[in-house]
């Protein structure tokens, strides 16, 4: 039976997660990608809790489905991060390919000061 475009994301993702761990030294920036919006946060995977957090639902321009919105969100989440003595994390693409979206807001969030 051939999987559908969901099922190869998350085999994706569990292949990626076994490898990577998000620390209090090294936290870990995940991404995730709906149709309407763009979502990321800075996660300590050793204590389980949400260091910093940014979606295009907290901008103030909704214009959720572009290159140009993941890039604020990458920023904004890069603002938050150095705000709070975060200048290295892992990088946790979700299971996405690295292109359009994804991309914009990794380059925005190096941009912005952090190092992955």
């Amino acid at each position: 039976m051939k999987l559908s475009k969901n099922q190869r994301r998350i085999k994706r993702k569990y292949r990626i997660r076994k490898k990577i761990r998000g620390t209090a030294e090294k936290p870990r920036l995940v991404v995730f990608r709906s149709n309407k919006h763009i979502y990321a946060q800075i996660v300590d995977d050793a204590d389980a809790r949400t260091l910093a957090a940014c979606s295009t639902h907290n901008l103030d321009e909704h214009s959720g489905l572009n290159a140009t919105a993941a890039q604020s969100v990458g920023s904004k989440l890069a603002e938050q991060a150095t705000s709070k003595n975060i200048s290295t994390v892992v990088f946790d693409r979700n299971g996405y390919y690295y292109h359009g979206r994804i991309k914009a807001l990794a380059d925005a969030a190096r941009a912005g000061g952090l190092k992955f």
